[in-house]
């Protein structure tokens, strides 16, 4: 178990999810963790975006499928709100096709309600640093899809990056933050934000999350879970 270093707050975590049981399961996990702290729980999307405005939380872990506001439509208005705020939305196996619209609506993350907890601990803080996270079977069901369509979707060019910007692209599959891609490459943090941005022009990602979906297409992060 890690733990917070000295004047390192926890990371301030709203669960959504309209069944008890999970967001039991969910702030149970949490609370093994001293790094992270939930500060709300909300049982639908309308509660959520309340809760949210009310709690300014650092991730918001969003259900997808709840009633009355679904999770997209909350998400999309908590990051229009607060998009300092990182909206993780939780999934199931067959609602892949929600993710597209997800990634529209500017979520930062997606995880398996089935994956190991080590998994929403990881998610959770990669996106409180500025990262975007995929859980290795959410990448993979995302570059299947992305395989069996590849007629109507041609690969992005990859070949258009510098060594050193796949090296960059990599490490935002992986979820990691600018501080920390930095400190990985041994490159400023200024130098990383500059690559990060050209990496996203270059591939007509809208976002870390496109780019994330990208590094896990091409191969270039390492399999896990």
């Amino acid at each position: 178990m890690e733990e917070t270093t000295p004047g390192q707050r926890p990371v301030r975590v709203l669960v959504a999810d309209d069944e008890t049981m999970v967001r039991a399961g969910i702030r149970a996990i949490l609370a093994r963790d001293p790094r992270t702290d939930v500060v709300a729980e909300a049982a639908d999307g309308a509660e959520a975006v309340s809760l949210a405005g009310r709690h300014r939380p650092d991730v918001v872990l969003m259900d997808i499928q709840m009633p009355g506001l679904d999770g997209i439509t909350a998400a999309a208005r908590i990051h229009r709100a607060m998009p300092a705020t990182g909206v993780v939305m939780l999934t199931t196996f067959g609602e892949d096709h929600f993710i597209q619209r997800a990634l529209e609506e500017g979520a930062s993350g997606f995880l398996l309600k089935a994956d190991d907890p080590r998994e929403l601990l990881n998610g959770v803080q990669a996106v409180a640093s500025g990262g975007a996270y995929l859980s290795p079977r959410v990448a993979a069901r995302v570059v299947a899809g992305l395989r069996a369509h590849r007629a109507a979707r041609p690969r992005r060019p990859l070949q258009h990056l510098t060594d050193r910007e796949r090296d960059v692209l990599a490490r935002l599959g992986a979820g990691l933050s600018n501080a920390e891609i930095a400190a990985e490459l041994h490159l400023v943090e200024g130098t990383v934000k500059a690559h990060v941005s050209a990496v996203l022009a270059k591939l007509g990602a809208r976002n870390r999350v496109e780019a994330a979906i990208t590094a896990h297409e091409a191969g270039l992060v390492a399999r896990g879970g």
